[in-house]
């Protein structure tokens, strides 16, 4: 077992250990062969926010609930844009799991509800997508909606010490222009 595996263990129930692994098998031979490191990541840390008590993950194969991960986050993700890269149709995500449509939309319907899962939801966007995302930096502030990335940096960077951003915007423009220079 690797590293990284043994650590996604320890965040899950011992019940689930097992399953968590036959589906991180599975997720990083289709991601490898499909997909990237990014979308593998991400859909690990899917497997261990699922396996948790109370969720029915242990009922039904494995492959059919390893497909709905992939799938309902590349449609958080917009997997089946064409103009996305990486890009890919559910059909070939069914097929590749070797489950079919029906099974993995089934367990992708019980994810999405259970994760509260919509487009660009900001936990889980791919990282590369995160500063293009507008729901990652849309907050309230004083009652009022706004983009994050327009207000002064001190106001950045209380929203990052609170957790409400992945990262202060200001300090990224701010070295992207000494890049420049």
């Amino acid at each position: 077992m690797d590293d990284n595996l043994h650590e996604l263990m320890a965040d899950v129930p011992d019940r689930y250990a097992a399953r968590l692994a036959k589906l991180v098998e599975l997720i990083d031979a289709f991601c490898d062969a499909h997909l990237n490191a990014e979308y593998k990541d991400l859909c690990r840390e899917m497997a261990v926010a699922v396996c948790q008590d109370g969720s029915p993950l242990l009922k039904g194969k494995p492959e059919g609930w390893a497909a709905g991960i992939v799938y309902a986050l590349g449609r958080v993700n917009f997997l089946d844009d064409p103009s996305q890269t990486p890009h890919m149709k559910s059909t070939e995500i069914a097929e590749g799991f070797g489950v079919s449509m029906a099974t993995m939309h089934a367990r992708a319907k019980i994810l999405r509800e259970g994760l509260s899962l919509i487009p660009f939801h900001p936990d889980w966007c791919l990282p590369s997508r995160l500063e293009d995302n507008p729901l990652v930096w849309m907050l309230k502030v004083n009652g009022f909606l706004m983009d994050i990335r327009d207000a002064p940096r001190e106001a950045q960077v209380v929203a990052y010490e609170k957790g409400l951003i992945p990262y202060v915007p200001a300090d990224r423009q701010r070295a992207a222009r000494n890049d420049v220079e």
